[in-house]
């Protein structure tokens, strides 16, 4: 009932919101014709009043070009192949005269889009022709598309990689560590001619039971039934998705929230002031960030409940114990694919040494294949997003790259 109760207010409060767009529509109309306006402070309101709700439809990656060399080339986004929880999806660039190789970012399917990925792809995209697993939301998925579990999500990874060729590389980002490390150990020991040349681990839960942190101890804390019966609920009867079991984005959304609520709230109290005071660009960072934010994806029950009990209550890849589909994962398979494990020294999400762990399990890798980069200064967002990012993780992986290419 909670989620029809939390439609239901969405749809009733959406008359409100669409008064103030039209009062800030009215108020651009006045200005433009020099006419009297409606006053910064109430206009400030109006604003703050068209942006209070959730969106449940995926932003846009908005990388129209990047700079390839000394050169800026346009970027399109392609759809190489869709299934139906997640597309494959492809910014391409035709002007390109050396071909550059090709990469898969493996996407949390968390609460948020992919697009929370936008300024690693952005990054990456400079060196790199680059693939996004662009996760669809699950309250738009009919039922008749089946259930979509932890496996299905290590078959959609094996089935991207197969479907962008050999000699590929591979970066996964929190969550799908485990399910990108479980497919590349499953392809290596089928042989199988897609396994990727490299595998970047960025801050992902390989080993939770290392340093574990508020999260770890959430997921830790109650016995898997409370997570069926307080976090699931049925997808509301007018969405396509319809009866569809889900963790909706909205209750995930809610509680990244209450851990900083403080700060929530202080950042839409300088919205506010800032529009009222004309400083538009403090204001439009502000609004770009909360655009992401509030922008909310339904994960599928199997799979958020299955991840629960696996990666975190059970640490079953840590513990040499996981399988996928009856079927032993064994790390030990991979030989030929290089390993980088990044993480943040700040991190309060995924500790220091918890994605380390990986380079434990492949434990027939050569030395020679293996990396770690631990990253100073930096929280989780940071080990994919920002300066530090940008300036010293890329280049560990632009090397990588290059050196078993």
């Amino acid at each position: 009932m909670l989620y029809h109760a939390y439609q239901a207010y969405a749809d009733a409060s959406e008359p409100i919101r669409a008064m103030a767009r039209a009062g800030l529509g009215f108020n651009k109309i006045l200005q433009s014709f020099g006419g009297p306006s409606i006053g910064a402070d109430a206009a400030a309101m109006l604003e703050l009043t068209s942006r209070g709700q959730m969106i449940h439809t995926r932003p846009s990656y908005d990388i129209d070009t990047v700079m390839v060399g000394n050169r800026e080339v346009a970027v399109r986004e392609e759809v190489v192949l869709s299934l139906p929880f997640c597309n494959l999806l492809r910014f391409a660039k035709d002007d390109i005269v050396t071909a550059q190789p090709k990469m898969l970012v493996v996407a949390p399917l968390s609460g948020h889009f992919a697009t929370l990925l936008r300024n690693t792809v952005q990054t990456l995209s400079r060196d790199h022709d680059v693939y996004i697993t662009d996760w669809k939301n699950a309250r738009d998925i009919p039922l008749s598309n089946g259930p979509f579990g932890f496996d299905d999500y290590v078959d959609y990874v094996i089935k991207f990689m197969e479907t962008i060729g050999p000699e590929a590389h591979l970066l996964a980002v929190c969550q799908p560590c485990v399910q990108a490390l479980a497919a590349v150990s499953l392809m290596a020991e089928d042989r199988n001619p897609a396994q990727p040349l490299s595998m970047t681990l960025m801050a992902g839960p390989i080993d939770v039971r290392i340093s574990p942190t508020a999260v770890n101890e959430l997921a830790t804390s109650h016995p898997l039934q409370w997570f069926k019966d307080k976090l699931i609920y049925s997808v509301p009867f007018r969405l396509p998705g319809a009866g569809r079991k889900v963790y909706p984005g909205f209750i995930q959304l809610f509680a990244f929230m209450s851990m900083n609520m403080d700060r929530h709230t202080s950042a839409h109290r300088d919205l506010y002031f800032h529009l009222a005071n004309g400083r538009i660009e403090q204001a439009e960072k502000i609004m770009t960030f909360y655009d992401e934010y509030f922008a909310v994806l339904d994960m599928p029950a199997e799979f958020y409940i299955e991840t629960i009990d696996k990666v975190f209550q059970q640490a079953l890849l840590a513990k040499g114990q996981l399988t996928y589909r009856g079927r032993k994962v064994n790390p030990g398979a991979i030989r030929r694919t290089a390993l980088l494990t990044v993480e943040g020294e700040n991190d309060d999400i995924c500790a220091v040494g918890q994605t380390a762990a990986a380079h434990d399990l492949c434990d027939t890798l050569r030395p020679h294949l293996k990396r770690h980069h631990l990253q100073a200064g930096v929280g989780h967002y940071g080990t994919f997003s920002g300066k530090r990012w940008d300036g010293q993780i890329y280049p560990q992986i632009r090397n990588l790259v290059l050196a078993v290419s």
